[in-house]
């Protein structure tokens, strides 16, 4: 399938939400190429539609003390966190031009950060049932997606060179017990997200392109 690639720059939010919603529509009308958003976000928790309150570690109004935004949303998958130094990658894909099939899909979005990972000599893994991307038992990519019309929204969020500390506030994607990890420390040194981009577009064409 061919593929446009968009980098959006650093975004709030909910200002990506609304580009990706309208995007998928165009998509699904058939008025717009699959594309592949890249965005880094302000400070903010997303809570999906497998969310648990349990699973937010702080009173609501605390997260706002601390300037991070919590926004509700429809992708797939519980609480996690986003913000400056990470890599957040929304593809826009047309299923319909790939596989009509939303668990080979989640595995494909995995592939693709192993393979972008593996380009930084970093062996990453799959940790099933969970859906996401780790290195050893610390998760250092979330995926979280949602489909319309055999059109995919919402994507992956790639942990570069971020602030760790915020997903000490949450259970990240309500998987206890485990870490999490980004590429800057599994390397020791700093990876920024433009670093990762190329990566990730690199991988996203080999398997999808």
């Amino acid at each position: 399938m061919q593929f446009l690639v968009k980098d959006l720059g650093r975004l709030p939010y909910g200002e990506a939400l609304e580009l990706q919603t309208a995007l998928l529509e165009k998509v699904v009308e058939k008025h717009q190429s699959s594309t592949l958003l890249l965005v880094e976000h302000d400070p903010v928790l997303t809570l999906g539609a497998d969310f648990h309150a349990d699973n937010l570690l702080l009173p609501l109004e605390a997260y706002a003390e601390k300037g991070i935004e919590v926004h509700r949303t429809d992708r797939g998958g519980d609480v996690t966190f986003h913000g400056p130094g990470q890599l957040v990658a929304y593809p826009i894909f047309d299923l319909n031009e790939i596989e009509r099939d939303l668990h080979k899909w989640l595995r494909n979005i995995e592939e693709a950060i192993i393979v972008a990972l593996s380009d930084f000599g970093i062996e990453a893994r799959r940790f099933p049932p969970h859906t996401g991307v780790w290195v050893g038992d610390r998760k250092i990519a979330a995926i979280g997606i949602k489909i319309r019309k055999w059109v995919s929204m919402h994507g992956l969020a790639l942990n570069c060179d971020n602030d760790l500390g915020p997903f000490g506030l949450i259970v990240p994607c309500g998987i206890k017990g485990y870490g999490v990890t980004s590429i800057s420390q599994e390397l020791g040194r700093r990876v920024t997200t433009e670093e990762a981009k190329t990566r990730i577009v690199d991988a996203f064409i080999e398997l999808f392109g």
